[in-house]
């Protein structure tokens, strides 16, 4: 209930995007503000909590009803041994919720009162704060706090995805809410997919590769792993699975490669990643995923050397239920299994290539799923690294 109102209502949430540390205790009855720095009575700077009456109507937060405030601490002096007198309402210890116990209250009332919950909140704060500031420089009540979801709700992060509602587009951000994605091939531009998309609300993140991560994948991968990890010889899904955990809770690794005697898996993903090399089973699986009606992006680059100099192209190449034809009658997606022979088979790999590869094919996804607005609506996308000229086609 704490998060639902808190992002449901714009003063509440105003307050968590400036970062203080609030809650909502006993079902809705209190607002707790935790870490406001305050002096006490031997000039020691300590952290207390303000709590005020919740002013709601059916789950909307009104004007607040009382101008007066609750407070777990100590009393609270100025920066010269003083009592700060002028709000001092009443002493008293009052259990408010289970783990919420008050020792005093205050009374600060303007004129036409406090306009919402946020300029209650705030002025209270910062009479408090002001001699602690006084003393410490750093003590302020905006502690920024990690906001972990509560226990009863249905998250995919470990934490709160505060960065959406700090940009106003957590309605938007809704829309990448999938069930299921995989991501077949973690390698150099895979595992920056994997990266971008872990950072999405998707239910569940499957990842796809029986090869081991090793001293040359770190330098063209996320990350800066040790040499320790290196000898640890994990797979790539392992390896990347421990990473993406601490903060999304549905990575859901899957230590070999897709072929005939397993590509069925795919079946109930709603969107599909193709980063790999093997010409066959990505044709194998190509075919699957049209039969089944799944939306997918394969993603490539061909990178040579030249008079001393890299060059090349990078390709994302969409294909969705309503545009299927131009991958086979304009072979958008190359089938080799690296024999050489054409520009998407050569091995060379860049990180910075690899990340920008990844990044046009998840803005792709996002434009799929009414994320970015989507004008063109391509379908295959070529970058030129020596022109610096990104072309779009097969609209």
């Amino acid at each position: 209930m704490s998060q639902q109102l808190i992002s449901h209502n714009g003063d509440l949430q105003q307050l968590r995007n400036e970062g203080y540390d609030i809650q909502v205790k006993a079902k809705g009855a209190y607002l707790a503000m935790r870490g406001v720095p305050y002096v006490n009575s031997r000039r020691e700077v300590k952290r207390g909590t303000l709590v005020s009456e919740l002013s709601l109507a059916d789950n909307v937060t009104i004007k607040p009803q009382t101008h007066v405030i609750y407070w777990a601490g100590e009393y609270p002096f100025n920066a010269d041994g003083t009592e700060i007198s002028k709000i001092r309402h009443q002493s008293q210890v009052k259990e408010l919720d289970r783990d919420l116990v008050v020792q005093h209250s205050f009374s600060s009332r303007p004129d036409s009162g406090y306009a919402d919950h946020h300029e209650k909140m705030v002025t209270y704060a910062a009479i408090l704060s002001g001699p602690a500031h006084e003393f410490d420089r750093t003590a302020k009540a905006q502690t920024f706090a990690l906001i972990e979801p509560e226990e009863d709700e249905d998250c995919v992060f470990n934490y709160c995805d505060t960065a959406s509602s700090r940009a106003e587009i957590t309605a938007v951000t809704r829309k990448l809410e999938l069930k299921k994605l995989a991501i077949v091939g973690v390698g150099g531009t895979g595992s920056y997919v994997l990266d971008l998309i872990g950072k999405a609300p998707v239910r569940e993140i499957h990842i796809f590769d029986g090869d081991k991560f090793l001293q040359h994948n770190a330098f063209r991968s996320p990350g800066a792993p040790s040499g320790d990890e290196l000898r640890q010889v994990l797979t790539k899904v392992a390896y990347f699975k421990a990473i993406y955990s601490k903060m999304h809770r549905g990575i859901m690794p899957h230590e070999y490669f897709i072929d005939a005697s397993n590509v069925a898996e795919l079946r109930d993903m709603e969107f599909v990643f193709l980063s790999m090399d093997k010409g066959e089973a990505k044709k194998l699986i190509v075919k699957k995923l049209e039969e089944w009606g799944i939306p997918f992006i394969d993603v490539g680059m061909g990178i040579d050397l030249t008079d001393d100099a890299l060059g090349g192209i990078l390709r994302v190449t969409t294909s969705t239920p309503q545009k299927r034809a131009h991958v086979w009658e304009k072979n958008r997606i190359p089938f080799s299994d690296g024999d050489g022979n054409d520009e998407y088979s050569r091995n060379i790999q860049i990180a910075d290539l690899n990340v920008l590869n990844a990044a046009l094919a998840v803005i792709k996804w996002k434009k799929l799923f009414g994320f970015y607005r989507d004008l063109e609506h391509e379908h295959f996308s070529t970058y030129t690294i020596d022109g610096n000229t990104l072309v779009n086609e097969d609209q």
